[in-house]
This record gives structure tokens, C-alpha cells and sequence, in this order.
């Protein structure tokens, strides 16, 4: 029975009063630890981490059309950022034109729309893909929207050698915790390992995917659920690329990560250091991963946006900077910190600038970039970093016994579960157990006045209207030739990239091509739930 004093973190792991070194016993820094660059890990996958370079600053940006949304790109490359971020609207998420039925009403409201070869011009328009580092976060369709920005930089004169980046390509999370699949997840796993052997020949430089526990993070996994749910999708994902013939020490070097960095500090923290001795352990137990390189978990990290509150919104630029310290005390390699006004609307110029201004004053004012791993050794830390460690080892073998992470989807296992823990945090919040300052403790004064950007209802018909001019101007048969190749090798072994690749060169469009491969692969139908 639980003391009434007893404190527990979000994954209801118990929190003492003070910590000693009697908790640590047992501990064996050069095994648990090791130094940093070397396996585990635990301490960074770099010898001198930010001492050598400081994470890459990511700003997620979506904004309507490709137009707008390029305009956002260059405000902030201009303004200090290192690298882009793409968010894309939920049309192009499911594989819809913009003149879908099934598109309506949501062209351009929580991304870009990209339907086209000539959409994704417009949203690189005077950006040297060269120069930049460009992250896609895009699942179903991840394929068509890397194959795009190939084409493109082509365009540009670019050797795709050269282009870097990540595509998120991780759909198992969308069967758990958001939704956007397309194909059931057998045929999605092999679009997913059909671009990691593309991309290990053409674009060797590129993150082939982001294999993300930010998206169940948001739909209320806790910090142990997140690292257990995300690496038994990663060893779902490797185990199909070996099973498709890839040499793990071939891929496994580009594979990355996607997690979420929450308020509670010192959780993320062990969170982000039980994940990377975690995978170095099963990277190399299970599948005898020769190269380092194959056991690092590099990942990216993206603050809680399930965490911003729509009242006293102000209040977000304080929580945004204690979740950012978490990623970069946890090691992360690139950072988005998420605007404070995100609760209410896309966010505003300032609000962006505000949040990318966050990251640099923790880069270069509070001394975090100066020593590796600082809360090393720490009592508190190191024990909590074990027991997220032993837990997630713990859920991982529950997986394993029901087949994997793919057939535990499929039995509904990880939603229910997530399921729980959200409702646990939300009659924890609604019982005033947990506090959220302005929103059931602390809630006096007055709102402050926020003027969230409005989106104009013209880019659906501007989406439209650019979908005719391309079916015009385009070799209408080509296109449906080089649709039927697809087709065909969907129904055979073939790398699907290939075709897909050639049919958006001749300006098929997204919907297209995924209604191609619906009409080969079937759409996926949840089981149902009572």
C-alpha cells in the first residue's frame, strides 16, 4: 500500500524522498555507462556532444499552401535556424488530392498541401537543398513526399548523394496512436523497407526513417510505454528489412528517432538515456550489429505539444523551456520547440520566433553546450534512468510474447494500454492530483489577449485550380503507363520507389499514386472495438 507521502512519476514509478548511494548499488559506471561516442551510449552517442555541435534547431512548419509555407521557411533560416521541419496537411497524410472529396474542409489546416511535383517546387523555391537539412514528417505516403524532394533537387542541380534530412516513414505508430495509415500494416512495412534499400543506393546521407514515440507520447503513453512501444516498432522495422534481404549494418545506421520532451524533467532525462542503452543492448543481442554506428539511437525531439494550454497561454513559453532543457540534458540531436500560442491556432511569425529564440538562449547562455552528460552520476537520475530502463525491458518482452509489435497492433494491445494511461492522467488532472498551473490551480488574473493567423479558405480552391493546370499540361497516358508499372511491381517483388519515382516525375499526382497501390494492397479496416 502506497505511504500517503508517496510520490510517483507519470509512469508510476515511485519517487523517494532523497537519494544515496545505497540506491546505487550494484552500479557499474563502466558497463552502465561507459564514455561518451562509445556503446552503451547512455552519456550521448558523441565523444564531445554539444561541445563539438550543438543539436540541430528545427522549426515544424506547415502553413496552407506551398507558397506561404516557403515564405515561412526563409523568415526562419533567416532568423537563425539550422534545418526545416515540414508539416503536412492531413490530405496528403491519407494520400488524398486536394480536390478529393474526402479532402474537404481540411486542405491546408494543420500543414502544407503537396499534391504535385510542382507543389514541392514551389515549397523549396531558393532554398539549396544542399545547404539544408529537411525534416518530412510524413508516414503512409513517405515515400512519394522523399521521392519529390529528390526530384527537386535534381531540379536544382543537386547530387542526391548530397541531400540530408529525415523522413518519418513510421506508420506502425499510426495504427496505435494517430490514424493516418492507408494500406494494412504487412504492405506498409514493405514500402517502408523498399525506401530503406532505395535510399541506402541513391540517398545515402538520408534518415530513411523516424521511428517515433512523440505521436503516443501525445495521445497519452507514459515515459515507459513510449520507449517499450517505439524500439518494439524499430525491431518490427529491422526485422522486415533483414527479412527483404538488407544487411543490418547497412541500414540500421540511418535509422532514427522521434520522442516528445514533457515538463517532468527528470524523467525525460532517464527517459532519453534508458532508451539509447536499451537499443544498443538490442541492436546487438538480436541482431548482431557489427558497426557502432548500428547501435546508436539518434533521435530528434519535439516539446509536448499535448502539454500547451489554450488558457493563460503565456504560460507555454515557461513549460516549452523546461521541456527543451529536458531533450538537451537527455542528449537529443535536433530540437522543435513548439510555439507558445500552438494551443489555438498554427502559430504566429512572433510565437515561431519566440520559440527558436528559446532554443538559442539555452544553446549559448546557460552553459548547457559546455560538458557532456551533466547529470551523470547523479543519484536520483541514474536510478530512475535504470528503472525506465528495466520497465520498457519489461513491456518489450510482453510484445514479444504476443508476436511483435505488428501482431500486438493487430490484437489492439498498445492503443488500450495508451488508452488507460491517458485516462489515469486525465482523472488526475481533473481530481486536481496534478497540477496544470492556469487550468485547475493558479488560475487568476486576466486572459492574455492572442491574435492567431487565419487561415484563408481560397487555398483549397487555389489547390484545386492548380490540379487542373497540371492533368492539362501533363502526358496524360505516360502517366497512366507509368501507374500500371507501379501496379505491376506491387503485385510482384519489385522496389516500388522506382515507379514511383518515374510516374510523379511526368506529374502523377499523390492521390494517384496511392489510389494506384489501394487498388493492389486494400486499405487497412481497424478491428472493431466495443
Amino acid at each position: 500500500m502506497a505511504r500517503e507521502d508517496q510520490r510517483l512519476t507519470e509512469s508510476g514509478i515511485p519517487v523517494e524522498t532523497v537519494y544515496g548511494a545505497d540506491d546505487l548499488a550494484g552500479f557499474d559506471p563502466a558497463s552502465a555507462l561507459g564514455e561518451p561516442g562509445e556503446p552503451p551510449f547512455t552519456r550521448g552517442i558523441y565523444p564531445t556532444m554539444y561541445r563539438g555541435r550543438v543539436w540541430t534547431m528545427r522549426q515544424y512548419a506547415g502553413f496552407g499552401s506551398a507558397a506561404e509555407t516557403n515564405a515561412r521557411f526563409r523568415y526562419l533560416l533567416d532568423h537563425g535556424q539550422t534545418g526545416l521541419s515540414v508539416a503536412f496537411d492531413l490530405p496528403t497524410q491519407m494520400g488524398y488530392d486536394s480536390d478529393s472529396a474526402k479532402a474537404a474542409g481540411e486542405v491546408g489546416k494543420v500543414g502544407v498541401a503537396i499534391d504535385s511535383l510542382a507543389d514541392m517546387r514551389r515549397l523549396f523555391d531558393r532554398i539549396p537543398l544542399d545547404e539544408v537539412s529537411t525534416s518530412m514528417t510524413i508516414n503512409a505516403p513517405a515515400a512519394l513526399l522523399l521521392l519529390l524532394y529528390q526530384l527537386v533537387g535534381e531540379e536544382q542541380g543537386v547530387d542526391p548523394a548530397k541531400l540530408t534530412g529525415t523522413v518519418q516513414n513510421d506508420v506502425l505508430k499510426e495504427y496505435i496512436a494517430r490514424g493516418t495509415y492507408i494500406y494494412p500494416p504487412r504492405e506498409s512495412l514493405r514500402i517502408t523497407t523498399d525506401l530503406f534499400a532505395y535510399c541506402a543506393r541513391e540517398l545515402p546521407h538520408f534518415n530513411t526513417i523516424s521511428i517515433s514515440g512523440y505521436h503516443m507520447a501525445e495521445a497519452g503513453a507514459t515515459a515507459v510505454q513510449e520507449v517499450a512501444f517505439t524500439l518494439a516498432n524499430a525491431i518490427a522495422y529491422v526485422r522486415a528489412a533483414l527479412d527483404a534481404g538488407l544487411d543490418v549494418d547497412q541500414f540500421a545506421p540511418r535509422l532514427s528517432f522521434f520522442f516528445v520532451a514533457r515538463t517532468t524533467l527528470f524523467e525525460e532525462v532517464a527517459k532519453f538515456r534508458a532508451a539509447r542503452r536499451l537499443w544498443a543492448e538490442l541492436m546487438a543481442d538480436r541482431f548482431a550489429a557489427s558497426d557502432p554506428r548500428s547501435r546508436m539511437l539518434r533521435f530528434h525531439t519535439q516539446t509536448a505539444g499535448v502539454q500547451l494550454t489554450a488558457q493563460q497561454p503565456l504560460n507555454n513559453v515557461v513549460r516549452v523551456a523546461y521541456q527543451a532543457l529536458a531533450a538537451a540534458l537527455g542528449g537529443t540531436q535536433s530540437l522543435h520547440t513548439n510555439a507558445f500560442d500552438e494551443a489555438l491556432s498554427l502559430p504566429s511569425e512572433a510565437a515561431a520566433r519566440l520559440a527558436l529564440r528559446t532554443q538559442q538562449v539555452l544553446a549559448n547562455e546557460t552553459g548547457m553546450t559546455d560538458t557532456v552528460d551533466p547529470l551523470a552520476g547523479s543519484y536520483f537520475v541514474e536510478r530512475l534512468t535504470g528503472e525506465v530502463e528495466t520497465r520498457a525491458r519489461e513491456l518489450i518482452a510482453t510484445l514479444d510474447e504476443l508476436g511483435g509489435a505488428v501482431a500486438a497492433i493487430e490484437q489492439g494491445f498498445q492503443k488500450d494500454q495508451i488508452e488507460r494511461a491517458a485516462y489515469q492522467q486525465l482523472r488526475a488532472i481533473e481530481g486536481g492530483d496534478r497540477v496544470v498551473v492556469g487550468v485547475n490551480r493558479f488560475t487568476e488574473g486576466d486572459e492574455e489577449p492572442i491574435s492567431p493567423p487565419k487561415l484563408d479558405p481560397a487555398i483549397a480552391d487555389a489547390q484545386a485550380k492548380s490540379l487542373v493546370e497540371v492533368r492539362a499540361q501533363r502526358d496524360g497516358a505516360a502517366v497512366q503507363a507509368a501507374l500500371r508499372d507501379l501496379q505491376d511491381a506491387a503485385a510482384g517483388k519489385d522496389n516500388l520507389l522506382v515507379p514511383m519515382r518515374e510516374a510523379l516525375r511526368g506529374m502523377a499526382t499523390l492521390g494517384e499514386v496511392c489510389d494506384a497501390l489501394r487498388d493492389v494492397f486494400g486499405v487497412y479496416e481497424p478491428p472493431a472495438t466495443i
